[in-house]
């Protein structure tokens, strides 16, 4: 069973992992975020996002792909964004 969530600028996926922990995958295209700079940013506060996630009880393969118009929110915008569709994430999938 997999779950989405997301938003314009950037979708989330997530199954059940074989794994005994969480693992993440990010995938920001140069098609949807030009600079490197801003690619590297993206990711970055992805990964902090994703670090702070409250452990749910079954581990999770999740999929980060960014959309056009990722690279032209603020540092705060994309990080209250992704924190918010990452616990959307969560919700759906231990329910």
């Amino acid at each position: 069973m997999s779950v989405k969530a997301g938003q314009r600028e950037f979708l989330l996926l997530a199954r059940p992992s074989e794994q005994s922990h969480h693992r993440l995958g990010l995938a920001v295209a140069k098609k949807h975020v030009a600079r490197a700079v801003r690619r590297n940013r993206i990711k970055r506060i992805a990964r902090e996002c994703f670090r702070h996630l409250p452990t749910p009880t079954v581990p999770l393969d999740i999929v980060f792909l960014t959309r056009p118009g990722a690279g032209d929110l603020d540092k705060v915008a994309l990080a209250r964004g992704i924190d918010r569709q990452f616990r959307r994430l969560l919700e759906r999938a231990t329910a």
